[in-house]
């Protein structure tokens, strides 16, 4: 045992050190302002920060954990402040966590403590935070008794601020002029070897894959006419116009993520299927817009698209929600909203049963509508 303790508080120190340096590295994956970006939506609005407050609290933050990941690795106001300081923000994290366990339940989502890196519950953070809160503890009431704290106050303000200034460099907070809409040079694009996409209908040019015999296209055609919603503003018609007639097919997509692309190849081949398939148009997150051409690309055919900053692409996207989102309208009304990789994603034989669905049927199953 004599010979274990030497080695333990360093052994501690290294550990919760790390933590705290991952924690931080992580909320800059895969992109700092992009992840950056997103914590703040899905973390800090949730709990009242106000979008002008939320970037400045949100680098912040990270800068401190930045800063005790590396201050827990010097000697200088060590027992005094910087593991008292480690100790109360693990408090607090833990604090919030409960109560987002308590009052939502802890066994799904992600807590964001490491950001998009590596997922984790709250239920899973929450022991981890205790095991870290009980090594610290261990460290600060029973190893260091005889140790003394250095006490070079020079040292702590300058890896903390330090820290918290290279946080607004590599991630500088966006002017609000910039959360405007980029459009793409082309802001409308078809798929002129497969399909002709025109304001409200989707026709295929290729006769082998007409299945849909003329007396079911007249019965959906009877449906249509006959029995549909009344029109509504789906809030929608600023990106595209004729996004409130008829039935349609919006996507909230970012250009390089893999689900995303799923989710429109799946898109792609139910329209080969389908010539009545509902046109689709996409709201592209502004991260890494140049994979666009790439996506179109894996997807099998090119859609109308625009271009969203990353902000006010999650707000669009839902509180709670994330990608890929694929939204079914009818008359501007939102009949069915996938969204995620979990229990609400998306998925084709699902959406295909709904489109084949009078809407008096659909109200059947879903009283809200």
């Amino acid at each position: 045992m004599k010979t274990i303790k030497p080695f333990l508080p360093w052994s501690i120190r290294f550990l919760v050190a790390f933590l705290f340096l991952l924690s931080a590295v992580a909320k800059l994956y895969p992109s700092p302002y992009f992840a950056i970006s997103t914590f703040e939506v899905k973390q800090l609005y949730p709990l009242g920060f106000s979008e002008n407050v939320a970037p400045y609290f949100s680098r912040v933050l990270i800068g401190i954990e930045f800063a005790l990941g590396m201050l827990l690795l010097q000697a200088h106001f060590l027992k005094k402040i910087v593991i008292p300081a480690t100790i109360a923000m693990l408090v607090v994290f833990t604090t919030h966590l409960s109560i987002e366990t308590f009052m939502n339940g802890g066994t799904s989502g992600n807590c964001g403590c490491f950001g998009s890196l590596l997922p984790m519950t709250p239920i899973e953070a929450i022991i981890k935070n205790v095991i870290a809160l009980g090594m610290l503890i261990y460290l600060l009431v029973l190893l260091p008794k005889k140790e003394k704290d250095k006490t070079n106050f020079w040292i702590l303000s300058t890896v903390t601020f330090g820290a918290i200034l290279a946080l607004f460099m590599i991630a500088p907070i966006q002017p609000v002029a910039s959360n405007f809409i980029v459009t793409p040079a082309v802001e409308t694009i078809q798929d002129t070897t497969t399909f002709e996409q025109d304001s409200d209908t989707t026709i295929l040019k290729e006769p082998s894959v007409l299945n849909v015999s003329k007396k079911d296209t007249l019965k959906q055609a009877v449906i249509e006419n006959n029995d549909e919603p009344k029109k509504v503003k789906s809030g929608y018609a600023n990106f595209f116009p004729k996004i409130d007639n008829q039935k349609k097919i919006l996507c909230f997509f970012v250009p390089g993520c893999d689900h995303c692309r799923e989710a429109a190849k799946e898109l792609t081949e139910m329209r080969k299927k389908q010539p009545d398939f509902p046109s689709v148009s996409i709201l592209f997150m502004n991260e890494e817009a140049e994979l666009i051409p790439s996506f179109f690309k894996d997807a099998g055919a090119e859609y109308p698209y625009k271009i969203i900053e990353i902000i006010p692409f999650w707000n669009l996207l839902g509180s709670g929600k994330d990608t890929p989102g694929v939204k079914y309208l009818w008359n501007g009304n939102v009949i069915k909203y996938y969204f995620g990789i979990t229990e609400d994603k998306f998925t084709g034989s699902d959406l295909d049963m709904l489109l084949h669905k009078s809407y008096t049927e659909l109200k059947k199953n879903n009283p809200k509508l």
